[in-house]
């Protein structure tokens, strides 16, 4: 046997050892509750890679079914071409389903692919009863800008008007795009939130609309706007939060996706002050 047929052995036996072990692993969790099956996955690697884009528009508009309408809508809502007007619409009409997770998994597809033309949507779900709801409403405001989500905005951070300081903390983040004396007026007085998440991203906010930075001070806060007029000068431009993460360890394998980490970026629809 030449060194060239050993090497060919010696690789092929270590990608039939690792599909193996691959095969052993999710055989291993599927038997004990931790992972489903996809529908039709044939391999391995089938299962890791989730519906393809037919099943899950199929599922998205399933219409007995609404987990497989939120798995749907959501495998649409990670992918890079679910721009297309086709799944915009899907998006916007399943976010009024009587399911709240297939109301937030369409908001994450605006959020993705959408505008500011779809702020609107995003400003009713954020008085939704569901809290997830709510949650990924406010991040949607983070990626997605038009000034008449500002009085919304405003409001759900009055802790009478929006109880959950999560939301709260969301919706302080998204304020931080819009350099309006009555978002600054309304971070100052958030300042006394009862919730120290809320607090950090109301300062955060304040700090990238004026440039200023007086910590937690609310009176610092309340006489340097007072005594100032253009507010704004000294401001930065305001990036939503991007996410990364380190891979699981089934990402390490053979034709697995990638995580779907990304860059902070400025919320579509967006202009910086010149």
């Amino acid at each position: 046997m030449t060194s060239g047929q050993r090497s060919l052995l010696d690789r092929s036996g270590r990608a039939l050892a690792g599909a193996a072990v691959s095969a052993a692993l999710l055989c291993a969790l599927a038997a004990c509750g931790s992972l489903e099956l996809r529908p039709g996955a044939r391999s391995v690697f089938d299962f890791f890679r989730g519906p393809d884009v037919q099943d899950a528009a199929k599922w998205a508009l399933d219409p007995y079914d609404a987990d497989k309408r939120y798995r749907g809508t959501l495998a649409l809502a990670n992918e890079p071409y679910a721009n297309d007007p086709v799944y915009i619409k899907l998006f916007m009409d399943n976010a009024a389903d009587n399911d709240p997770g297939v109301r937030q998994a369409s908001l994450r597809g605006l959020a993705n692919h959408g505008g500011a033309v779809h702020v609107p949507i995003a400003v009713e779900l954020l008085k939704d009863k569901d809290i997830s709801v709510r949650i990924e409403a406010a991040r949607t405001l983070q990626r997605l800008h038009n000034p008449v989500a500002v009085p919304a905005l405003i409001e759900a951070m009055d802790p009478q008007k929006e109880p959950e300081a999560v939301v709260r903390a969301e919706v302080a983040a998204a304020l931080g795009q819009y350099a309006q004396p009555r978002v600054v007026d309304r971070l100052i007085s958030s300042l006394d939130d009862a919730n120290l998440a809320v607090n950090r991203n109301t300062l955060t906010s304040l700090r990238i609309l004026t440039g200023q930075n007086f910590g937690y001070d609310r009176g610092a806060w309340a006489k340097w706007n007072k005594e100032h007029q253009d507010l704004f000068l000294a401001g930065s431009v305001y990036t939503y939060q991007g996410y990364y993460r380190d891979k699981f360890w089934y990402e390490y394998l053979p034709f697995v996706p990638p995580p779907p980490n990304e860059p902070a970026s400025t919320p579509a629809g967006f202009q910086p002050r010149p």
